[in-house]
């Protein structure tokens, strides 16, 4: 079993939640959650609604969307949120294509409880929110919630991890970090481990993922806009 792997830190690759608490309904590391509480509190008083749709994801949740995806059961999306026809790609073009917008298993922010996912509620539900850049762009139901992310979220210990030309992923301006916290695992972070949790698991594209490994990671993990 992936949880009983001689590791060190296993919550780092989604494998306990331990450290992690509920508020309503979403897994939050502690302090993560007590700042963005304030947050919150301060945004609505903007008229901001700031709601959170992903919080927490343990590394069988990650794997299941990694999956998934490789077999071609899962949309996989191109830099402009538009369908690729996986069929075309070679093995190496297809894991580079997924992890355009997901992380590998065991290598996504999420794991951590310190990086959310976040909409306004007050201008589009949950249930047809796409996560999609034009959300959060001009006349987008999310721009104001981003616009005051940008000019407030620091104050909180907010940031967002994944801009344009500053990060391997793509951006993401629904994706923020608690970074009192999240700095810390990142240092934490080991591939050495890491590399453990990827040759046990059952993972699609494993051979291609190993042979890439310390790239994947620099580019993907590391590769971040602060």
């Amino acid at each position: 079993m992936l949880e009983n792997l001689s590791i060190h830190h296993p919550y780092l690759y989604g494998l306990q939640q331990d450290h992690l608490i509920n508020v309503d309904g979403i897994l939050l590391e502690s302090k993560t959650a007590t700042a963005f509480a304030k947050m919150a509190d301060a945004a609505s008083k903007d008229g901001i609604n700031i709601s959170i749709c992903s919080g927490f994801r343990s590394f069988t949740q990650q794997l299941n969307i990694w999956n998934s995806k490789a077999a071609g059961n899962r949309s996989v999306l191109d830099i402009n949120s538009k369908i690729i026809n996986i069929t075309k790609l070679t093995d190496v073009q297809l894991m580079q294509a997924i992890l355009l917008w997901s992380a590998l298993p065991g290598a996504s922010r999420h794991h951590w409880g310190t990086d959310i996912d976040v909409f306004d509620a007050n201008h589009i539900s949950k249930a047809k929110l796409k996560l999609i850049p034009d959300e959060y762009m001009e006349h987008g139901p999310c721009n104001d919630l981003y616009q005051w992310l940008i000019q407030n979220a620091t104050d909180f210990g907010f940031e967002h991890p994944f801009q344009a030309g500053k990060s391997g992923v793509s951006p993401e301006p629904w994706h923020i970090s608690y970074r009192p916290v999240s700095d810390i695992y990142l240092e934490r972070f080991d591939i050495n481990d890491f590399e453990i949790v990827i040759s046990t698991a059952d993972i699609h594209l494993k051979n291609d993922i190993l042979k890439q490994l310390n790239q994947l990671v620099e580019n993907y993990v590391y590769r971040i806009a602060f």
